[in-house]
């Protein structure tokens, strides 16, 4: 039986795939390797770690501007997640994933998402009707 996690409503297409998950915050600009598709700064928890389609799930977003166009020339080169699942996105980021086509959505109802989910979990993420399912519980 799958886990139901309200959220707030989001955008982008319905998905389903692969958790990979930190209690760390995310910047297009200043954690990634775009080119690579892995997390590049040194002190993020997932430095080394490849991001391409899977479902990023973090704590905070920051950063600027730039992150709107990085995320969609990543999506144009295929070069990004699958989607972005976080505790709280700012506006920027909502517009950046909004203007790639990317699926992103914050604000749980029940907490801390980067503790109810684990990387490895199958997820079903669905802006639309503001909820993410956990279809199957990895054993990490």
């Amino acid at each position: 039986m799958a886990i139901v996690l309200h959220c707030h409503a989001g955008v982008g297409p319905a998905v389903e795939g692969v958790a990979l998950v930190a209690a760390d915050n995310f910047s297009a600009r200043y954690d990634l390797d775009r080119a690579r598709g892995v997390f590049s700064r040194p002190s993020h928890k997932l430095a080394g770690q490849r991001f391409v389609g899977l479902i990023l799930v973090l704590n905070d977003a920051k950063g600027g501007v730039a992150t709107a166009w990085m995320l969609h020339d990543m999506k144009a080169r295929g070069v990004v997640p699958l989607a972005l699942v976080f505790n709280r996105v700012n506006p920027i980021l909502a517009q950046g994933a909004a203007f790639a086509g990317l699926t992103l959505v914050d604000r749980f109802a029940a907490g801390d998402v980067t503790a109810l989910i684990r990387t490895g979990d199958r997820l079903r993420v669905d802006p639309a009707g503001g909820r993410v399912e956990i279809v199957n519980r990895s054993n990490r």
